[in-house]
């Protein structure tokens, strides 16, 4: 039996260091590990992670956001937006401004914010489409209706 945990171990060293997802895995993700069995370095753990972090449950695009070279706009831009949900407030037009600083911000450094520019544009085509179809359907709706007026009138003067 003294056998088996250096046995175990052994076994499990060579799988620890074959597997590159541990290995490139960010210090903060091992650090709650370490930290399991003594309260004390947990809370201190918690800390530097808040630290280094602007709230703890924080979303992975507003991290990518405050990354790059418009972290202050995005910071006002996302106090905006919380202060116009809180009040209930027209986010569109309370938060116009600072919207457009952000965006200008984010045209200024392109090379980082590239994707989300790109996702940007595409949406805004989707959303043009979207709108050329339904004034498309509506327009076909509104001729649809015209030709069977003028069908019901034409056949209504046949019988006379």
């Amino acid at each position: 039996m003294a056998d088996s945990p250096s046995k175990t171990l052994e076994h499990q060293a060579p799988t620890q260091a074959s597997n590159t997802e541990s290995d490139s895995k960010p210090v903060d993700e091992e650090k709650p590990q370490e930290a399991e069995g003594n309260p004390q370095n947990a809370s201190k753990e918690e800390e530097e992670a808040e630290d280094d972090e602007e709230e703890p449950g924080e979303c992975g695009f507003c991290l990518f956001m405050k990354g790059g070279g418009c972290k202050e706009s995005f910071t006002a831009w996302e106090q905006c937006i919380e202060e116009s949900e809180k009040n209930k407030e027209d986010i569109v037009e309370k938060c116009f401004e600072v919207t457009s600083a952000l965006k200008k911000c984010m045209e200024a450094h392109p090379d980082y914010y590239q994707p989300i520019l790109q996702a940007e544009k595409a949406a805004e085509a989707e959303a043009v489409k979207e709108l050329e179809k339904e004034k498309a359907a509506e327009s076909s709706k509104d001729q649809n209706a015209a030709a069977s007026e003028q069908h019901s009138d034409s056949s209504g003067e046949k019988d006379a």
